[in-house]
């Protein structure tokens, strides 16, 4: 039956009745299909009546024109579990959503388009988000409250104000959405800055604060921008997420908490930003880059666990921050049991592959003068391999990869002879070439695109080419290793010792029974990505935090499981463990 969602002066209104909007984060593609119902049931059992959701334009829209709206996509499918628990909806369309999410949500193939700028008034840009959103349209539009359905409000981009003011951008993307039939309410969410705010706001569209804490003066700040009108935190940050190489991010329960009752003391709705977070599955972890004072982009990439010290964790337990926000909203209770989880034990590998010798078999090379980037040809994600004979005789200089994006390996006659990383901003390969020459190949890491802030037009692979010296080197085959079919990977039986280039090892689980929630640990590995069944599953890093890779039970099935670990820069036993409980930092 349908109903009506209102934003009076004097607050919300739903079905004519005052209404308090208690929403809760959890993104419906960071969370296996069949766990949908298990998170939504505890965000009702802890006293939440809403969801709140991104949509990830990407990973709907992975080849431009080619929609899934399928399996984990499937946010029709999402947003009516939600409606038959008894949930509303608050729906954030983007199209760029940030979450630490590869590229905000962007496709990367906006990036290969000739004069693209992003979220503005640009036509190659606006023509995409265009197409996007008439087909977004037709699985969401028909459940809006209006409509029979449970979606009470979308948002209007995201956070613009911390990235442009263009007001002509933020209008189309206003007018797009109601031309294909949204009629709830729409709002913006910023951060709770006069820049944010003046930049990210329209005049006729309700506005609404995004912070941690420090309600009271949060909300004084939106009210200089918005007189009257229901007061909301779209954003109630209650935890924070984590990058490679820092600390775990864990914020005190009773400070969250505290935090949480002042937002209510205020008489505000809100959204919980992370309910529960999930994880950001194979390769679609996002990135940040800020420039630093010598003019560098200072990169840093997130990990693939979006468990965000949320209270709900990242494989659907139960946390104190869960029970205090329970106590709190006087949540009815009720929630399902925790799913099982159990530990597989210790597994060595059955056969080996050299992930260099294997490259042809993985992607056809493509002949250039200079190094393509991976957006030039045609590729998402994964790595590039740059392969190319140097002429000689030259005398010792550097070898430069000129704005590397993110992390190559550089390999002189099939042997490693360094790593440059896109913050060392430095050369760290001296190349002296013999008469006859020397072969050089480089294997570069798209290692996430970065998510937030003025840098987002980050291609990856070689972006401005390779230099001995201060001359260019010219003539290259470039694979592109996507890796998302590693199905022609030729391997070796047996196990191997670590000889210096990235090497693929395959294990074989076999599962008797029901599959359950596992852990992926590889204590002696150095750096590499995990592939479960032939999917990139996460990637690993001892630099840390994350020591542990989430594994589904969804993802596993009965009988023989192949789990393959490639790995880029050694390992001193190759053994992995599966493990019931995780290890985050």
């Amino acid at each position: 039956m349908a109903g009506t969602f209102e934003i009076r002066k004097d607050g919300f209104y739903l079905n004519g009745e005052k209404f308090r909007l208690l929403a809760g984060a959890v993104h419906y593609f960071r969370v296996p299909r069949e766990y949908w119902r298990d998170r939504l049931q505890k965000l009702k059992a802890c006293g939440f009546n809403a969801v709140e959701t991104y949509i990830a334009w990407n990973a709907h829209e992975k080849r431009e024109g080619q929609f899934d709206f399928g399996g984990m996509l499937d946010v029709a499918a999402f947003l009516k579990e939600a409606q038959e628990l008894g949930l509303w909806a608050v729906v954030r369309p983007g199209p760029y959503i940030c979450s630490e999410w590869e590229f905000g949500g962007l496709p990367w193939w906006l990036l290969s388009k000739p004069g693209i700028r992003l979220r503005c008034m640009n036509g190659p840009y606006m023509e995409a988000v265009d197409a996007f959103f008439d087909r977004l349209m037709e699985e969401i539009a028909p459940l809006q409250i209006t409509r029979g359905g449970n979606i009470l409000m979308m948002q209007v981009e995201n956070e613009y104000g911390s990235y442009g003011d263009d007001k002509e951008y933020l209008t189309a993307i206003r007018d797009g959405l109601i031309r294909r039939g949204v009629d709830v309410p729409l709002f913006t969410s910023d951060g709770a800055t006069d820049f944010m705010l003046t930049g990210g706001t329209l005049p006729d569209v309700h506005k609404t604060a995004n912070f941690g804490a420090r309600a009271k003066e949060q909300f004084i700040k939106l009210r200089q921008f918005q007189p009257d009108g229901p007061l909301m935190c779209a954003e109630f940050w209650n935890g924070w997420f984590d990058h490679w190489t820092e600390a775990h991010h864990a914020r005190k329960p009773e400070e969250s908490a505290q935090s949480l009752k002042e937002i209510l003391e205020a008489g505000a709705s809100l959204s919980c930003y992370m309910f529960h977070g999930g994880t950001n599955f194979g390769f679609m972890n996002g990135a940040n880059g800020m420039t630093g004072e010598d003019g560098r982009i200072f990169y840093e990439p997130t990990i693939n666990s979006y468990d965000d010290d949320a209270p709900v964790n990242e494989w659907g337990g139960l946390t104190k921050k869960y029970e205090l926000f329970k106590e709190i909203l006087a949540g009815p209770g009720g929630e399902p049991e925790p799913t099982a989880r159990k530990a597989y034990g210790r597994l060595v590998p059955v056969g080996w592959a050299d992930l260099l010798d294997n490259a042809d078999k993985l992607a056809k090379p493509v002949k250039a003068a200079s190094p393509l980037t991976m957006e030039e040809l045609g590729q998402g994600y994964g790595f590039v391999l740059y392969k190319t004979h140097v002429l000689g005789p030259r005398e010792e200089m550097p070898l430069v990869i000129q704005e590397v994006r993110d992390r190559a390996h550089i390999f002189v006659n099939g042997e490693l002879k360094g790593i440059q990383y896109r913050n060392d901003h430095e050369a760290n390969v001296k190349l002296a070439v013999p008469k006859e020459g020397a072969d050089v190949a480089v294997l570069v890491e798209n290692m996430g695109r970065i998510n937030y802030g003025y840098n987002l037009m980050d291609k990856k692979g070689v972006t401005e080419g390779i230099r001995l010296g201060q001359a260019f080197v010219y003539g290259w085959e470039q694979y592109a290793l996507g890796m998302e079919d590693i199905s022609g990977i030729e391997y070796r039986a047996g196990r191997t010792a670590f000889g210096g280039r990235p090497v693929m090892l395959k294990y074989e689980l076999d599962i008797e029974d029901e599959p359950a929630d596992t852990f992926v640990k590889l204590p002696s590995f150095s750096k590499g990505v995990i592939f479960v069944n032939g999917k990139p599953l996460s990637r690993y890093w001892k630099v840390g935090p994350q020591k542990s890779a989430y594994l589904p039970a969804p993802f596993l099935r009965r009988g023989v499981n192949d789990l393959v670990v490639l790995e880029l820069d050694g390992y001193e036993s190759d053994e992995m463990r599966l493990d019931s409980e995780d290890e985050l930092g």
